[in-house]
């Protein structure tokens, strides 16, 4: 089911542009709009402008030219109030070894200016499972317990835009799986999400829209279903009863290719005038005297959308 979204963005990037001093340019006239209370997933290589893009809208990095406006503040101009409105989880893994999770947590909420509260402390830490580990020196906790470490220090000030750079790279898949759900629940208590990922099914998974970005070009941003229904492709795949060395001549007009050794025919389709030609292919199947034990329809995924689009751009 569709979520509606506010019409004001809670996030607009506008015509950002980033080149480093030794000449590479990161970011192309990057403009983007997130709306309140969204997961927004941005996909792209690596070295395609991801972390530059986040840094810049974090108040971390100088654009070159261009704006980053969040909350209706210029995160440049006014970059306290800015910044108080958003959190970071950064790819890297870089906390005080030697505190305590609680006290890391403590101090990370005095750092933008907010009163002490123990009830927001404590209802971050269990939520993500730290509470009974509050008086745990962080050098101690697995790799997982410090990346949900990260994300409490992201989340103590109350931020109402949370960017998570790369936030299950080197995890386990089960603890993915369990952040996907913490992400969830954020979105769910109103933190808008802005992550970067490099793993294709973590977008699938979770995002609302989804913006593709390649050599520092936002190549395009789509809402999730409607994108894998505009460039997503479907293949009708037919599991022979005997193999062919090629596609007979009589069946050219249905651009066929062969699978599996020549035990799989496929037939790739896109629309449903091209869907509609499913019937009459069946039918010269028979006239042509080609058997098939089996047959399966399967959708382009969103792993091929976006591999498609970065070879495209190559």
């Amino acid at each position: 089911m569709s979520r509606i979204l506010p019409v004001q963005p809670i996030l607009r990037i506008e015509n950002l542009n980033k080149t480093y001093p030794g000449g590479l340019t990161a970011l192309r006239s990057v403009n983007l709009e997130i709306q309140e209370g969204e997961i927004f997933a941005l996909l792209g290589p690596n070295g395609a402008g991801k972390t530059t893009l986040i840094g810049i809208a974090c108040g971390l990095v100088n654009a070159t030219s261009g704006r980053v406006v969040a909350a209706g503040f210029d995160v440049k101009r006014e970059a306290r109030a800015a910044r108080s409105l958003i959190g970071l989880v950064p790819q890297e893994i870089a906390t005080d070894a030697f505190e305590t999770v609680q006290a890391a947590a403590r101090f990370s909420r005095g750092l933008f200016g907010k009163p002490a509260d123990p009830a927001v402390i404590e209802r971050v830490l269990r939520s993500l499972s730290l509470w009974d580990r509050r008086d745990t020196k962080i050098m101690t906790l697995s790799g997982g317990m410090k990346r949900r470490m990260m994300i409490a220090k992201a989340l103590v000030h109350e931020p109402k835009i949370l960017f998570l750079d790369e936030p299950s790279a080197g995890v386990d898949v089960e603890l993915r799986r369990d952040m996907w759900q913490l992400v969830r629940g954020l979105r769910d208590s109103g933190v808008t999400i802005i992550l970067t990922t490099h793993y294709i099914e973590e977008a699938e998974e979770m995002a609302d829209r989804i913006g593709i970005i390649n050599k520092g070009e936002l190549m395009l941003v789509e809402d999730k279903s409607t994108l894998i229904r505009k460039l997503g492709r479907k293949e009708l795949r037919l599991h022979l009863v005997q193999k062919l060395d090629a596609v007979p001549a009589s069946l050219a007009d249905y651009s066929l290719t062969l699978a599996d050794d020549g035990m799989t025919l496929v037939f790739t389709f896109a629309n449903d005038e091209q869907r509609a030609m499913i019937t009459a292919l069946l039918r010269e199947l028979t006239r042509a005297g080609i058997d098939f034990r089996d047959l399966e329809t399967r959708q382009s995924s969103l792993e091929d959308i976006f591999v498609s689009l970065v070879r495209g751009q190559a």
